[in-house]
Formats: C-alpha cells, structure tokens, sequence
C-alpha cells in the first residue's frame, strides 16, 4: 500500500478546522499553521514550516489579501514537490497573483474554491470547483476527496474563482427573496411554515431554501457562511461587473442589504440574518440576541430602502 502524503493545512477556520479533522479520521499526516495560535495536533510555528513538511498545502483564509501574506510566507520553503491549493474566495486578480508567486518557485497551484457550508465540511460534503491542470488535480484529489461529495474541473485557473463568485449571487440572492416571501406571508396573516409546505411541490425550490428556511423559522444564525464573508464575494461581482461597465441590479440590492446587516453588527452571524430587514417572528427579537452592547446601531429598526436597482448599484459602488 502507497504511504500517504503529509498534508499541511493553512487556516482553521469554520472550513478549515473541519476539514483537518477529516485529514486525521483518514489517517492523512497532518501539519497546520493558523494566525491564531490552536491547541491542534501538529501545529507548527509558520507557513515556512508547513511547506518544509507537507508536499500538498491547503489554505482555508478568509480573503485575498490573508492569501497572498501566506504565499508570500510559504513562498522561499516551495519546490517543485509541492502542490498548493487555494481554497478562499478571492478577486480573480489575486487568484492570478496567488498562482504566479506559486509557480515562480516551480511549484503547482490549483483553483479550488467550495461551496458548502460548515456543516457540509464536517460531513465531508463539501463541492470543491477546481482551475488548473487536469494532471495536478489528479495528484491531489484523493485529498481533496476526504472532505468534499463532488469535485468539479471548470477550467485553467482563474476560472473555479469566477464559477464560486457567480455561484454565491445565485445563493444569496435566493436567501434575500426567502426572508421578503415569509414577510409577505406575514403581512397576509399566512402561518410561515405553510411556504415550507408549499415549496416541496414547487419549482422555485431548492437545496438554499431548504436550508435557510429552519434558520429563519427557528432563529438560528449561527454561522455557517456569514454576511460578512457573503458580502464580500457579492462585492467582487460588483466591482468585475463595474470594470466591464455594465450592472448587475439584484446583486446590488442583496450587496446593499448585505451592508445594512454588517451595519447592525451582524456581520459574524450567518447571511441568513439578511432576515434581518423584516420583523416575521423568528427575526428581531432573535437577531437582537445576536447584537454586541446596547449602544450599538444594531438596536436601530432596518430603514427599507426604496431606491431602484439602478440606484442601489449606485449606492453600493460609493460604499
């Protein structure tokens, strides 16, 4: 039997604490580094370290420029043994810097980010969409398997980025038009659990909706994927859309929505909180729970907004 290659994980996150502890029930050798210091089996004093000791690198970082501070770190201990993988969602620029100061050292970079959320990740169904050479894939995809139900090859790198981005506006723009469904539920005095009743024999159903719907039913916004981390994804779809002067309205709306929610002190809680806009039992009183001392801007009832999309996109490019 073919010894396993050590495995260094960068990032111990929501994704990425989950993801190292399905490494280890595989009996994957494990290093990690993470910002904050852990109390994690084999976790090592920097990025540096990690490199000297793993042949396949993933990193699980929150942002772009967290990403490239790592490669920048890892960077003198890469050789052409090692494999990196990005698995944050990042502007596609920094996918392509990411992937030039990788290779610079004759190293291999892949393009991975996921969908699925925290639990997801700890059941080991996460869907990893993946740029980069089909050959380098195929050298770390039993790794990448330990952790994910699906891996999907969309192209060289750069383009698992775009599919990610265009995959969250989709996602959140369903989770906004579930919390404005169960207000109008509300208003004509409908019980809201009849909408869950109602999209089992409904096209407009989805796995989203399935999921989301219970969290804002039962008043659980904890964080599997934050606003936070949403409206940042939102934001790069934005702004590529603005360099190729044209507009995505919806996006704007949900982004600007999105914002409000940070703006209550809420951008830790799951996006879900974009419930937040509307008062349907299961938001206020429970997002309200959520909120930091009693002086902060989260105590403030949601102000609807009444612009238009063209508006709205407006608003958020001044953000």
């Amino acid at each position: 039997m073919q010894k396993k290659q050590t495995i260094g994980l960068i990032g111990l996150g929501l994704i990425g604490s989950r993801v190292a502890a399905n490494l280890r029930r595989a009996d994957f050798p494990l290093v990690v580094w993470n910002r904050t210091p852990r109390s994690e089996p084999n976790f090592l004093a920097s990025p540096a370290e990690v490199a000297a000791a793993a042949d396949i690198i993933q990193v699980f970082v929150q942002d772009g420029k967290a990403l490239l501070e790592v490669l920048q770190n890892l960077s003198p201990a890469l050789t052409a043994r090692h494999v990196v993988l990005n698995h944050a969602t990042v502007h596609p620029k920094q996918t392509f810097e990411a992937a030039s100061l990788v290779e610079r050292r004759g190293a291999q970079f892949l393009d991975a980010p996921f969908t699925g959320s925290r639990d997801a990740a700890a059941e080991g169904k996460l869907v990893y969409f993946v740029g980069g050479f089909a050959d380098i894939l195929n050298q770390v995809r039993p790794v990448l398997e330990v952790s994910s139900k699906e891996i999907v090859e969309v192209g060289p790198v750069g383009a698992a980025t775009y599919v990610k981005i265009a995959n969250n506006i989709l996602i959140a723009a369903q989770v906004a038009s579930l919390a404005e469904a169960l207000e109008l539920l509300k208003l004509g005095k409908v019980p809201l659990d009849k909408l869950g009743e109602t999209l089992q024999h409904s096209a407009a159903n989805s796995s989203t909706l399935a999921m989301k719907l219970p969290q804002m039913l039962g008043a659980d916004y904890e964080p599997r994927f934050s606003s936070k981390n949403m409206l940042k994804d939102l934001q790069f779809g934005l702004e590529i859309a603005h360099s190729y002067e044209t507009e995505f309205p919806t996006t704007a709306a949900v982004a600007a929505a999105l914002t409000r929610t940070a703006e209550r002190g809420l951008g830790d809680a799951d996006f879900a909180a974009l419930a937040g806009e509307y008062s349907f039992p299961g938001t206020e009183q429970n997002l309200f729970s959520l909120k930091p001392p009693s002086h902060s801007p989260v105590e403030e009832k949601p102000q609807h907004s009444k612009k238009g999309f063209a508006a709205l996109f407006n608003f958020f490019k001044k953000k």
